[in-house]
């Protein structure tokens, strides 16, 4: 296939997508990738923010593994040269980090780009021909994002509304709470703990995709 088209089958799979896990390095990943992915993730970021960039490329080349095995998109969190080097799906940027047009112009068409929204000015501010899909949150305090206070169900509301590309409503969701981010609009969700510390990943991530399919717009 061509850039182009490699490009565009990544962004129809984006667009069918529900459910996202974010996930770090650990013993015995590739279980945990199996079974969440088995239970219905669509989108699995790795995020390492301690690795070298050489520790993080070696732990892309795994997660590429299993992801690319099992059909689930890869993104890589913060580093689109890692991204590139380990030919994942796409990147994962904060507010903080390189500036999309720098990410897009270093990763071209055909790597999808994700970025994190936490309020309805930075919603407004995102160029959908530059960004592929964003985050918006957290919507409830999560201990992954110390210091960043919860934006709570307006802004998925403002987001449904608003937002020009698809949105994962992110921060503290799980099995207990889901319903309340349906009822505000949202229709895909990325989760850490919900997964990652389930006794039964897909069991666990089954559930999750239920509720986003039989809630979701």
């Amino acid at each position: 296939m061509t850039v182009a088209q490699v490009g565009a089958e990544r962004r129809a799979r984006l667009a069918r997508s529900r459910l996202y896990l974010v996930c770090g390095a650990r013993p015995r990943v590739e279980t945990l990738l199996a079974s969440a992915i088995a239970g219905g993730v669509d989108v699995v970021q790795l995020r390492e923010k301690t690795a070298s960039e050489e520790g993080l490329l070696a732990h892309a080349a795994t997660f590429r593994r299993e992801c690319s095995r099992l059909g689930a998109l890869l993104f890589v969190n913060d580093n689109p040269e890692v991204a590139l080097r380990a030919g994942a799906d796409g990147v994962h940027v904060g507010q903080q980090d390189m500036p999309v047009e720098e990410v897009r112009e270093l990763v071209g068409e055909e790597l999808l780009i994700g970025l994190s929204t936490h309020s309805p000015a930075e919603i407004d501010a995102v160029d959908a021909s530059l960004v592929d899909y964003i985050g918006v949150g957290p919507v409830h305090a999560t201990p992954t994002k110390p210091g960043r206070p919860a934006v709570g169900v307006e802004l998925i509301r403002y987001a449904a509304a608003h937002a020009p590309v698809p949105f994962f409503a992110i921060g503290g969701l799980d099995a207990a709470n889901l319903d309340e981010a349906l009822a505000a609009g949202a229709s895909r969700a990325c989760v850490l703990r919900a997964l990652a510390d389930a006794r039964d990943p897909r069991a666990a991530a089954r559930a999750l995709r239920e509720r986003l399919e039989a809630g979701g717009r």
